[in-house]
C-alpha cells in the first residue's frame, strides 16, 4: 500500500511539473497534459500509428536479441579468459563513453536507411552494458565454488549448469535490464536519423514540422512503454537477486 501511495505521489509531482512547464513555455515548446493525453488516445485508435509502432518493435526485438546473445557470449568468453578480459574491459568501457550519434555517418554508410541501420544503432547502445555486466559476473565468481566443483569431479557442462549459471545469472539479468533500456534508446535514435518509419521518425518529424502535440504524445507513449517494461525487468532482477 505504501509503495502504491509513493507511486501516486511521484506521478502527481510529474504531472504538476509538466503542467508548470506548459504554463511557463506555452504551446510552442510543449503541449499540456490534458491535450497530450487526448492526442495520444487518438493516436492509439489511428492505424498508421500502429504501423510505425510495429516498425519500431521489429527493429527493437532484433536489436535486443543481438545485444543479449552477443553481449552474454562475449562477456562469458572474456570473463573465462582472465588475461583477455583484463585487457578488453577498459577498452570496451572507453568505447561505451563515445557519443553514439557521432557514429551516424558510419552507420549510414554501412547500413543505409531502413531496418538494418536502426538495429545497428540499437546494438551499439545495448550490447556493451551486457558485455560488461557479464564479464564482471564471471570475474567475481568466488574461487571456492570452482574448487568445490573440481573436488566433486563435475564435468564441464555440469559445472556450467550447477555452479557458473546460478552464480552469474543475477548480474546478467541486471545487464539485460540496462541493455533493454539503452537498446530501445538506440533504435529510436536510429529512426530519427536513418529511417522514414517508426516512433523515432514520428518524433523527429513532429519536431521538424513544429507539431508539438504529436511530438509530446509520441514521447509520452514511448515513456509509458519503457517505464512499464523496465518495471517488469526490475521485478525479475529483484527476484533473481533474492532467489525468488
Amino acid at each position: 500500500m505504501k509503495r502504491q501511495l509513493d507511486n501516486l505521489a511521484i506521478l502527481a509531482v510529474i504531472l504538476a511539473v509538466w503542467q508548470g512547464l506548459y504554463l511557463y513555455a506555452g504551446d510552442v515548446a510543449i503541449s499540456s497534459p490534458r491535450t497530450t493525453f487526448a492526442y495520444a488516445w487518438g493516436l492509439l485508435s489511428h492505424a498508421p500509428f500502429w504501423s510505425h509502432a510495429a516498425a519500431t518493435l521489429l527493429a527493437f526485438v532484433y536489436a535486443l536479441a543481438i545485444s543479449a546473445v552477443g553481449g552474454i557470449g562475449l562477456g562469458l568468453l572474456l570473463g573465462l579468459r582472465r588475461f583477455a578480459g583484463d585487457v578488453a574491459e577498459p577498452v570496451i568501457a572507453s568505447l561505451y563513453t563515445i557519443p553514439k550519434v557521432t557514429l551516424y555517418p558510419v552507420m549510414l554508410l554501412l547500413f543505409g536507411l531502413g531496418l538494418s541501420a536502426k538495429v545497428a544503432f540499437g546494438v551499439i547502445h545495448g550490447m556493451i552494458p551486457v558485455i560488461l555486466f557479464t564479464l564482471a559476473a564471471v570475474k567475481n565468481i568466488p574461487p571456492v565454488l570452482l574448487r568445490t566443483a573440481r573436488a566433486l569431479r563435475l564435468r564441464p557442462l555440469e559445472t556450467a549448469a550447477t555452479v557458473l549459471a546460478p552464480a552469474v545469472m543475477p548480474e546478467i539479468v541486471t545487464g539485460l535490464r540496462v541493455g533493454f533500456a539503452l537498446t530501445l534508446l538506440g533504435v529510436l535514435i536510429g529512426e530519427m536519423f536513418a529511417s522514414q518509419r517508426g516512433l523515432g521518425f514520428l518524433i523527429i518529424n513532429g519536431i521538424n514540422s513544429h507539431d508539438v502535440p504529436m511530438t509530446t504524445s509520441v514521447t509520452l507513449l514511448v515513456v509509458v512503454f519503457a517505464v512499464c517494461a523496465n518495471g517488469l525487468m526490475l521485478a525479475l532482477d529483484r527476484r533473481v537477486h533474492h532467489g525468488g
